[in-house]
């Protein structure tokens, strides 16, 4: 039983129900899921010099929401990432907002969690400022997680942040102390009172309860390695989706029923939801149109390349990968021999008709 499968069978009731006030990127990505590696996106055909035979793969849809894409997806980002890494302590740092605000943050995705990005992001460079701290300019990776094992809404953002700063006047790199970057209570204390100047600013403020600037928000801080495993770490967060096909167990009589970890037990648990409640929760998953939920900052943005090689010269090392990992090991690769197949042909497919047009040719040709 695959997500597609769910949307096959069920998507027409969800689109009749609740089709007038779905968003567009929800249309597009029941869409994009269903017709993934199907006829309508065209085709690759393949030949293994090796064992002389010939083999055809239907085209991805590409979207960050569909779980066949996506698991494609994370050791490419880990290669790309290779000039990034620095031969220092990395540590991940975890903002997560009140229960209070999950749902006012499901109504306004994009404007909250561009807030949520920018707050946490100058809660970070704030601190690390501080003497007692770091005292200079660090760099960070984050992205946004919006999901909880049971597939409700829970937006926080992971950053991965190399445990070096780079000093006011670029002469010099500060440390962290081992296992150590920051204090997280003035940290969360930071990143509460920037979301309220944030939220004020947007004119969202009245929307929210006032309780929230009351209670403690948490935020953490964890060493995970350093190098390649600490990109491998942000990588898991990049590249999971809310659900993933290999855990949802069967669909029937208008229930799915699904597994997940229980994160107090450890635990595999399974939970069963009606189909539409099923596709409501997946859906508020999917980001709006355009959305970076990957970001960077400080010397890892981009436009700050000369300063990132100037810590990279500070530091009198140049990053590569271990030498397990190996270019071959992301082509193609032939399903009888394992070897890397030429490519001979593409085809770019064929427009596919609307998403309610599509279910109706479902409907047919199921008859």
């Amino acid at each position: 039983m695959t997500l597609a499968d769910i949307f096959h069978r069920h998507g027409a009731e969800y689109l009749k129900r609740f089709g007038n006030h779905m968003l567009p990127s929800h249309k597009k990505a029941m869409r994009d899921i269903i017709l993934c590696r199907s006829e309508y996106l065209g085709w690759h055909e393949w030949f293994c010099e090796h064992c002389q035979r010939i083999h055809y793969t239907y085209n991805p849809c590409k979207n960050r929401s569909c779980p066949q894409c996506q698991n494609d997806k994370c050791d490419q980002w880990i290669i790309k990432q290779k000039d990034l890494l620095l031969p220092v302590e990395y540590f991940l740092v975890t903002f997560t907002i009140p229960q209070q605000l999950r749902r006012f943050a499901r109504s306004h995705q994009k404007k909250f969690y561009n807030i949520l990005f920018q707050t946490s992001a100058h809660s970070l460079k704030t601190l690390a400022k501080d003497p007692r701290f770091l005292g200079g300019e660090i760099g960070m990776i984050g992205v946004l997680h919006t999901w909880t094992n049971t597939l409700e809404i829970h937006p926080h953002i992971h950053y991965i942040v190399p445990g070096i700063a780079l000093s006011f006047d670029q002469k010099r790199i500060m440390y962290s102390k081992e296992q150590f970057l920051m204090h997280v209570k003035p940290l969360s204390r930071l990143f509460r009172r920037f979301f309220k100047e944030a939220l004020k600013k947007a004119g969202l403020l009245h929307l929210i309860p006032a309780q929230v600037w009351t209670q403690d928000w948490v935020v953490n801080s964890k060493s995970v390695g350093n190098g390649i495993p600490a990109i491998k770490y942000l990588a898991r967060y990049m590249y999971r989706i809310a659900l993933s096909n290999k855990n949802i167990l069967s669909c029937k009589n208008g229930n799915v029923i699904f597994r997940y970890k229980d994160n107090d037990t450890k635990e595999q648990k399974k939970m069963i939801l009606p189909v539409i409640e099923f596709i409501r929760r997946f859906l508020q998953h999917v980001l709006p149109k355009g959305f970076q939920k990957v970001r960077y900052f400080g010397f890892l943005h981009p436009k700050n390349k000369n300063t990132f090689n100037l810590a990279q010269l500070l530091l009198k090392a140049k990053c590569t990968l271990p030498e397990n990992v190996k270019p071959e090991d992301y082509f193609f690769k032939c399903p009888v021999c394992g070897r890397p197949m030429v490519l001979i042909k593409r085809s770019d497919g064929k427009r596919a008709p609307p998403l309610n047009q599509l279910f109706k040719e479902f409907q047919y040709t199921n008859v």
